[in-house]
């Protein structure tokens, strides 16, 4: 019998300042840490919202972390079928209509380009795509819809 483990991700989200001036007023600007790592991030909300334009903002996090989660299960599927992989870009983006409620970010879709090398059909490079989207725990997380499009090119 497989033993159970639970992963458990801490995070510390910190803001300071004052809300009393109200909406329009109020600093959207936090810091972000997730210890034992030593990065942290500083975030804002989206500009629309008025957020700072030169920082993050958690929507693109969210699409970060799908496109993230979606490349190291797909390599880790690769790396199994030993398929050689030799480069990955993804261009994704995450669709959000502030007309839907209540409003979420309703779609991601991750659009990598992936290169391998070596003897393979790109049908199973495209299994291996699939095989890691159906793997990508954050995927498997949201409740929206996460479509990957993926381009594969082979070099001999």
């Amino acid at each position: 019998m497989a033993e159970h483990k639970e992963h458990i991700y801490k995070v510390i989200c910190r803001w300071s300042g004052g809300t009393g001036a109200g909406y329009e007023a109020y600093g959207r600007t936090h810091d972000m840490a997730a210890p034992p790592a030593k990065a942290a991030l500083k975030l804002s909300s989206d500009p629309a919202f008025r957020g700072d334009p030169a920082l993050l903002n958690p929507e693109q996090l969210l699409v970060m972390a799908a496109s993230s989660c979606q490349l190291l299960s797909f390599l880790a599927v690769a790396a199994r079928k030993r398929i050689d992989v030799v480069d990955y870009e993804d261009h994704a983006e995450g669709f959000m209509d502030e007309s839907m409620r209540p409003v979420s970010v309703q779609r991601i879709v991750l659009k990598p380009r992936i290169v391998v090398k070596g003897p393979v059909e790109k049908e199973a490079v495209f299994k291996a795509v699939h095989l890691g989207h159906e793997q990508c725990f954050i995927a498997n997380s949201l409740r929206n819809d996460v479509q990957v499009e993926a381009e594969v090119v082979i070099r001999p």
